[in-house]
């Protein structure tokens, strides 16, 4: 009983992060993420766009119900397309595509999320505007590269991905703001979306600077 209690916590504190075909695989290798590892990656950042304002003359609890909405569904679509959750970032995210193990569409695998993200964000924007509440725009920043990743905890479960990789997507992320744009991505970024032979329409609609 004890075995199969810490087999169910392992389980889910590896669905914290990782997609559920993900958990299942890693749940059947012992330590799968106690190796630190390098490897390219593509790394996804996503925020409210004025979220302060958003907030203001809300509840706490109704701060709450509102992040809990919005990080919901962001999560959903991290998910859908086989990424891994990395962090909430009080009203924000980040994400990760290649990890734990690469892929072949890696790059295009976050491209396409974050286009779904729009889509479901605009999606809910109109059952919002029914209820007369404002819209919630964001930013999206994505970049492609080398990354370090792994388990950094010392007595429980602590994954975490760093390097220069994750600091350009979020640069990325901020630089929508001033490019009044939802999705920033980086010559890298479409690059390989370029080699892993997606659909173009995946790119369609961006303007390269």
């Amino acid at each position: 009983l004890d075995h199969n209690a810490d087999l169910a916590r392992e389980r889910a504190n590896l669905s914290r992060y990782f997609s559920p075909n993900v958990v299942a695989q890693l749940s059947q290798n012992d330590e799968p993420l106690k190796q630190v590892q390098a490897s390219e990656i593509a790394v996804l950042f996503i925020d409210i766009v004025g979220f302060t304002r958003l907030a203001d003359g809300r509840s706490a609890v109704e701060v709450i119900e509102l992040l809990r909405g919005f990080h919901g569904r962001m999560e959903q679509e991290v998910f859908r397309h086989g990424g891994t959750l990395d962090k909430y970032l009080g009203d924000g995210l980040m994400a990760t595509f290649g990890t734990p193990a690469t892929g072949d569409h890696d790059a295009s695998d976050a491209l396409a999320c974050a286009r779904a993200m729009i889509r479901v964000l605009a999606e809910w924007n109109a059952e919002r505007q029914r209820q007369g509440e404002p819209a919630i725009r964001v930013g999206i920043g994505i970049h492609f590269g080398e990354a370090v990743q792994g388990d950094i905890g010392a007595n429980r479960l602590e994954y975490a991905v760093i390097g220069t990789t994750v600091n350009v997507a979020a640069r990325l992320e901020a630089l929508t703001r001033p490019l009044e744009a939802q999705i920033a991505m980086s010559d890298a970024l479409c690059t390989q979306v370029h080699a892993e032979g997606a659909d173009k329409d995946l790119l369609a609609g961006f303007t390269f600077h």
